[in-house]
């Protein structure tokens, strides 16, 4: 699950990357602070999720929950990022958290 996270961040920081050298410094950093969030709540997810036993019904509750803590982590987030940056494009902060959410998705199916 940590590699899945590992490759997120590594997606998310080349195309911020990218994204800075063709669009901008300031939108590049829009779209790293996008992929910060779905890099941290990925983390949270799987930190969560990483220690349990094998019962069926207490891993579906942990999943539950985690998907829940990742959900809440990623709308603060996103609140923290638009009132600390308000120069941050919306645009570029969402393109950020869409591919590195995009990415962990991709990456799930190949596991």
């Amino acid at each position: 699950m940590y590699r899945i996270v590992a490759l997120q961040f590594t997606i998310a920081v080349l195309f911020s990357a990218l994204v800075a050298f063709f669009a901008g410094v300031e939108k590049g950093w829009s779209a790293a602070m996008g992929g910060a969030v779905a890099v941290i709540g990925s983390g949270v997810y799987a930190l969560i999720v990483a220690g349990g036993e094998n019962d069926a019904k207490a891993a579906m509750r942990r999943h539950f929950r985690a998907e829940m803590v990742k959900v809440f982590i990623t709308a603060a987030l996103f609140i923290v990022a638009l009132v600390l940056f308000p120069s941050a494009s919306w645009l570029w902060l969402i393109l950020g958290f869409a591919v590195a959410t995009l990415a962990y998705w991709f990456s799930l199916l190949a596991v």
